[in-house]
């Protein structure tokens, strides 16, 4: 089969945004948990599990991600290159840059941290989903119910979100004004970084790996 210059470029490109995007996530999470001012939804669950089980956040993150991509099944979606990626880098990412980034001392850089990290998980959704690799294994339980049983990605999404923050408040997680902030500005945030990185056309000849609705579901981790 004769070679495609631009079909390779545009792979290139968007496993770049994939990874990048990916990797930027993580450590877009790890700021808001330096901040100390609140996290996203799911992250309040992964951090109260991570205080009652030992375990980084990380690694919760990554435990959390496999059990409801198993959720996938009776569900019937498809995960894609984008799905087990997401499962396996961000996670990581995360403990790492929680690793380099220490605690956060003084109002003033609390909010520095929570600020960047709201701005920056915006430009990380944008990334990672532009590059239409399948959706994250939170998103896609969302579209799978979403399918099943009628009820809107929007309702759907608000009480899995309400259920996990409960619950990881109650086990210790941490929600603030960064998680508010996070629920008014992240939607917003992602459209415009989904615009700034899509990926131009089918130019590259290749085929979505997944099925999923991104511009309705906004990657939750």
């Amino acid at each position: 089969m004769a070679r495609n210059p631009l079909r390779e470029r545009h792979l290139v490109r968007r496993l770049f945004q994939l990874y990048g995007g990916l990797a930027l996530y993580g450590a877009s999470s790890a700021l808001l948990v330096r901040s100390g001012l609140g996290l996203e939804p799911w992250n309040v669950l992964h951090q109260g599990l991570s205080e009652r089980t030992g375990l980084s956040m990380g690694v919760v993150l990554t435990i959390v991600g496999a059990v409801v991509l198993l959720l996938w099944i009776p569900l019937r979606q498809r995960p894609g290159l984008g799905t087990v990626s997401n499962v396996l880098v961000i996670g990581a990412a995360m403990d790492a840059t929680l690793a380099l980034v220490p605690d956060a001392h003084g109002m003033a850089v609390r909010v520095v941290l929570m600020t960047a990290g709201i701005v920056l998980n915006g430009a990380a959704t944008g990334l990672y989903i532009a590059a239409r690799f399948g959706p994250g294994p939170r998103d896609g339980l969302m579209t799978g119910l979403n399918r099943r049983t009628g009820v809107s990605v929007r309702l759907v999404r608000t009480l899995i979100e309400i259920t996990v923050v409960v619950t990881g408040f109650l086990l210790g997680g941490t929600v603030g004004v960064g998680t508010l902030l996070y629920a008014v500005a992240i939607g917003p945030l992602a459209q415009v970084f989904l615009r700034v990185f899509e990926v131009p056309g089918r130019a590259d000849g290749t085929t979505v790996v997944a099925g999923g609705q991104p511009r309705q579901a906004i990657l939750r981790s």
